[in-house]
């Protein structure tokens, strides 16, 4: 994994999760907030954290935000100072900018002014909870497009022991399986196998990355889960 380097602004229940996950990745993370109960919050998780008006350009360029690699803006609660400070870190050289948005002409906005992903936490949030009820075993997802998506799901007893080949998961359930994360013995690692071969034995512990249509991905699901 390429160590990246990161700005997160605004350290509220987003931003502290976006920060906190990316350092626990071992990555170089800066965190900015205006609160200083926040700032106060992140101080023995993040080594780099500074309170500021992150509106305040002659701030920013203080704090050394233009040398990030990317730039991760969660104060989409006030729409005026979110699309401010997207235009004050592009202005910085930063390329890649990431921002939370609260409404969709908010995100088209972001859009337009050079934000190359638009985050909606409680749609994302929404979606999940609702693949969740429709594929219970479903570990993680990516939506695709309407109507398919990439998950994440468990090797359930019936897959385990068995051959790619003898499962013929293809076959039964018209669903293309693109990788398998396996821990090492030793439990540290997580070791993925793209595109693993028909005579791939799958084991207890392994995670299936399946792509296909949800409608076949809930039947897999539910047809594992009963017993195969």
């Amino acid at each position: 994994m390429v160590k990246q380097s990161f700005a997160v602004i605004g350290l509220g229940r987003f931003g502290s999760a976006v920060a906190r996950t990316l350092i626990e990745m071992g990555q170089d993370v800066v965190g900015i907030d205006a609160s200083a109960a926040n700032v106060e919050a992140m101080a023995e998780v993040l080594p780099s954290v500074v309170q500021l008006d992150a509106t305040d350009e002659r701030a920013l360029r203080a704090a050394g935000i233009g040398d990030v690699d990317c730039a991760v803006i969660s104060i989409g609660e006030n729409i005026e100072a979110s699309l401010l400070v997207v235009m004050l870190v592009r202005e910085l050289g930063i390329s890649r900018v990431i921002a939370k948005a609260v409404t969709p002409l908010h995100g088209r906005i972001l859009e337009k002014i050079g934000v190359q992903r638009v985050i909606f936490p409680e749609r994302e949030m929404g979606q999940r909870l609702a693949h969740s009820l429709v594929v219970p075993n479903v570990i993680d997802y990516i939506e695709l497009s309407r109507g398919f998506s990439i998950v994440d799901l468990p090797a359930q007893a019936p897959l385990v022991g068995h051959s790619l080949k003898d499962l013929q998961l293809r076959n039964r359930f018209g669903l293309m399986l693109i990788a398998i994360k396996r821990r090492t013995a030793a439990g540290s690692t997580e070791v993925t196998h793209i595109a693993p071969g028909a005579d791939y034995v799958i084991q207890a512990g392994d995670v299936l990355s399946m792509l296909g249509a949800n409608e076949r991905l809930a039947e897999m699901d539910r047809v594992i889960g009963a017993g195969g």
